[in-house]
C-alpha cells in the first residue's frame, strides 16, 4: 500500500464531481493529493475541470472517519491500495484517457505479466463455455495472465480455464472489494486471488449497480494487449468492451460461432468489422509478440492441422494411459475421420456439458483434436 499520505488519496476520491480526469489535473498540477488538500482555494479554481465548486467541496471535506474506516477495511481484508504512482500499478492501464487514479488489489498485480482479456455472454452455451476453458488454460501455459471480470458464462469459464492451466488470472469487479458478485463465485474469487488479483476502482460498500460495468469494461481492455469476445449477443456488454479495446489501440479478437446462434451475432459482426478471427491459441500469441518483444511459446504449437502441442501429454505413449469408465465411452464416439460434437453426444447418451468436459481432458492427454467447426478428431 501506498505510503505516501493514502488517506488523502482516499479522500480526494470520494469528493463529489472531482472524477478521474479532476484527480489527474489536480495531480499534475499540485503533484501530490495531501498538495491539494493544503492549496489555497484560488488556486484551486484555477485547475482545469474543477473551479470554484470543486474547489469548494475540497475545502470543506471534513469526512476523515469514513476514510479511516475504508483504512481499515483493506487491512482487515488483506487489499492493497495502489496509486497510479505506484510502481505496481498496471502500465498499460495508464495509457487510457480516464485511468482510475487508485486501484483495490486483493492478490498481487505483476509489472511482467502479459495480459489478454477474454470475455463474453453471461448466458454462454455449453460449448462456448468450453471453448474459452479450453482457450484460456493454452493461453495460461504459455505465460499468458488471462483478465476477465468474474460474471457468469464466459467470464467464469475463462477464468477457471486460466486457473486449471496453472496460470495468473485477474478479475475486474464491478462493485466493492468486499461484495463478491454473483454470489456463486465466492471461491472462485478466492482462487483468482490466491493466484492472479482481483482488482476494483470502487469504494468498499458500492454495489453491482449497472452503470459500473461500462466503467470496469475499459478497465479490462485497458490493462491488457488486446480483448477475445467469445459468444456475444448484437446488443452485448462485451461488444461495449471490444469499442473501447478499439479507442485504446488495443488488439480485439473474436471467436466465430454458427450464423444460426443469437449469442454468434456479436462476436461474427466483430470478424466482419475488422477482428480477427480465432481458431486456436496461436492466433492470439502471434498479435501478442510483436506488442512484448519477446517469443512467447512455451512449446511447439506447428503440429499438423495448425494445433497446440499437449503440454500435458510428455510424449507418452497414448497405449499406457489409464482411462475412466467414462472416457473410454467418449472416445470410441471419436473416429479417425472429423466428427460433429452433436453426434458425439448423442453417441454418447450423456449431457452436453459432461461429454464437452470428458472431450477437453482428452484433448489435453493428446487422445483427440478439436477441429474448426466443432468438430473432434481421433489422432
Amino acid at each position: 500500500m501506498d505510503d505516501r499520505h493514502i488517506e488523502h488519496w482516499l479522500a480526494l476520491k470520494r469528493i463529489e464531481g472531482i472524477g478521474n480526469i479532476g484527480f489527474k489535473n489536480l495531480l499534475a498540477t499540485c503533484r501530490s493529493p495531501k498538495n491539494v488538500f493544503e492549496a489555497p482555494y484560488s488556486f484551486l479554481t484555477s485547475v482545469p475541470g474543477i473551479g470554484k465548486i470543486g474547489a469548494s467541496r475540497i475545502k470543506a471535506f471534513n469526512a476523515w472517519r469514513t476514510v479511516e474506516k475504508e483504512l481499515k477495511t483493506a487491512e482487515q481484508l488483506q487489499v492493497n491500495i495502489v496509486t497510479c504512482l505506484d510502481d505496481q500499478y498496471p502500465k498499460h492501464l495508464l495509457h487510457i484517457y480516464d485511468y482510475p487514479p487508485l486501484l483495490y488489489v486483493k492478490g498481487i498485480l505483476k509489472t511482467d505479466d502479459i495480459n489478454i482479456a477474454v470475455v463474453g455472454s453471461r448466458s454462454a452455451s455449453t460449448y462456448g463455455k468450453y471453448s474459452t476453458e479450453k482457450l484460456c488454460r493454452e493461453l495460461a501455459f504459455h505465460g499468458v495472465t488471462v483478465v476477465s471480470g468474474m460474471a457468469r458464462g464466459i467470464d467464469t469459464a475463462a477464468h477457471r480455464g486460466a486457473l486449471a492451466g496453472k496460470g495468473r488470472t485477474i478479475a475486474i469487479l464491478g462493485c466493492g472489494m468486499d461484495i463478491i458478485y454473483p454470489h456463486e463465485n465466492e471461491k472462485l474469487y478466492h482462487d483468482i486471488s490466491a493466484h492472479g488479483a482481483v482488482i476494483t476502482e470502487f469504494s468498499f460498500g458500492m454495489p453491482p449497480n449497472a452503470p459500473n460495468f461500462p466503467a470496469r469494461n475499459r478497465i479490462i481492455s485497458g490493462i491488457s494487449l488486446g480483448v477475445v469476445v467469445v459468444e456475444a449477443t448484437d446488443k452485448s456488454g462485451s461488444l461495449i468492451t471490444a469499442r473501447l479495446a478499439v479507442e485504446q489501440g488495443r488488439e480485439v479478437f473474436a471467436i466465430p460461432g454458427s450464423i444460426d446462434s443469437p449469442g454468434s451475432k456479436g462476436t461474427n459482426k466483430l470478424i466482419k468489422e475488422g477482428a480477427k478471427l480465432v481458431e486456436n491459441v496461436r492466433d492470439i500469441l502471434e498479435e501478442v509478440e510483436p506488442q512484448i518483444g519477446k517469443n512467447v511459446f512455451k512449446a511447439d504449437v506447428g503440429q499438423a492441422r495448425g494445433h497446440q502441442k499437449n503440454p500435458d501429454l510428455k510424449d507418452r505413449p497414448f497405449d499406457n494411459m489409464i482411462l475412466s469408465p467414462e472416457e473410454n465411452v467418449i472416445l470410441s464416439a471419436v473416429s479417425s475421420k472429423p466428427v460433429d460434437v452433436n453426434t458425439i453426444i448423442s453417441s454418447a447418451g450423456r449431457k452436453a456439458g459432461d461429454v464437452l468436459n470428458i472431450l477437453l481432458q482428452l484433448e489435453l492427454k493428446g487422445l483427440v483434436t478439436q477441429l474448426p467447426g466443432k468438430k473432434f478428431i481421433r489422432n
